[in-house]
């Protein structure tokens, strides 16, 4: 277990179903205004799914400048350029050096839907016109998980002092029919009559990450502090044929927890990875259970999912910028956890913390 230095969230990007910005969304969660709906895409039943997609007009287009590779590229890749375009603009806002950027992605899924390559990167600086640091950049096809995860290799980029800052981030959709064929298959979608399954949904969510004397040096205020990551590996995840006991996730807290310096204090409130299916609640209990001394009690839980359905790779992040907005503005207080569950074996946990503890 690497030692965790704490990294400071300075700004943060999202565009989601509920908001085009981060605060918009945050304000909407907080509200608990939904934008899930029924979709004109229906189940092998017959029964029209459940969705939470954004409308055309909300998302850019692709830039002129990419014509020629939109032309051959697949509707998938460039909803997902589309879709992290505002996200990042918003993020990376007032910086005027190239920053790495380390970005989660969709894992490879059932139903062909493309994931995309190294050229990505490219035609994302074009279309939104921040520049990034690509030598240090890194794409990373892991799922729900995936944004928590980078964050180890946020943290040994800012403690190397080879950058300043780094952007860390994710980007997914549902938005395609082959994948939600096969996942209607497996039986994992919500639709109308079903309770049991997830909301695909889609969005894009980025941190800027700089280590707390950075601000100090700069007089610049942070929003929040990521005090603590913890990440485990759940052998049976959906995908094995080993029995589902929940221990990825309980051995992320628990690295969690010893990384975390809470002086006696507890965790207040959590923002969970749920996405509506039942499969992930075992996991939760589990090592919620085993770790019930670090959580106040009546502790508060707060699942994003519930009001735009599932982001994917989007969510790690997402739910590290909505606690550290919620820090920032005053509405959130104490230590917060933050988890997410991929749908292999990657588990991952943060506590988030404001700047003044």
């Amino acid at each position: 277990m690497e030692p965790w230095r704490m990294v400071d969230v300075c700004s943060v990007g999202m565009v989601t179903p509920v908001g085009l910005t981060a605060r918009s969304t945050a304000a909407a969660v907080r509200a608990g205004i939904a934008r899930t709906r029924l979709s004109p895409v229906l189940n092998k039943r017959f029964k029209p799914l459940i969705t939470g997609f954004l409308d055309e007009e909300h998302l850019p287009p692709v830039s002129e400048k990419l014509s020629e590779w939109a032309s051959h590229s697949a509707i998938h890749l460039q909803r997902l350029l589309r879709l992290a375009t505002g996200a990042l603009q918003e993020a990376a806002r007032g910086q005027s050096s190239p920053l790495p950027l380390l970005l989660a992605l969709p894992a490879p899924r059932a139903g062909g839907a493309m994931v995309p390559d190294g050229a990505f990167l490219e035609m994302l600086v074009v279309q939104s016109g921040i520049p990034l640091d690509v030598r240090h950049s890194r794409l990373f096809p892991h799922g729900r998980a995936g944004g928590l995860l980078l964050l180890r290799e946020a943290q040994r980029l800012l403690t190397s002092r080879a950058v300043p800052r780094v952007l860390v981030g994710g980007v997914d959709t549902y938005f395609d029919l082959g994948l939600l064929t096969a996942l209607d298959a497996e039986e994992r979608l919500l639709a109308e009559g079903l309770s049991d399954g997830f909301a695909p949904g889609e969005g894009a969510a980025f941190l800027c990450l700089r280590l707390p004397d950075a601000g100090q040096r700069e007089g610049a205020e942070s929003l929040a502090r990521i005090s603590a990551l913890g990440l485990g590996r759940e052998e049976g995840h959906r995908s094995s044929s080993k029995p589902y006991r929940g221990e990825g996730l309980a051995a992320a807290f628990q690295e969690l927890f010893q990384q975390w310096d809470g002086r006696g204090r507890k965790v207040q409130g959590v923002y969970a990875g749920f996405n509506g299916e039942n499969f992930w609640a075992k996991e939760w209990g589990v090592a919620s259970l085993r770790h019930a001394r670090y959580f106040a009690d009546p502790l508060r839980v707060e699942h994003p999912v519930e009001y735009m359905g599932d982001p994917g790779a989007a969510l790690g992040p997402m739910l590290v910028a909505l606690a550290a907005l919620g820090l920032h503005k005053g509405y959130r207080e104490g230590g917060w956890l933050a988890w997410c569950s991929s749908d292999q074996e990657e588990r991952a946990a943060v506590i988030v913390e404001g700047t003044r503890v």
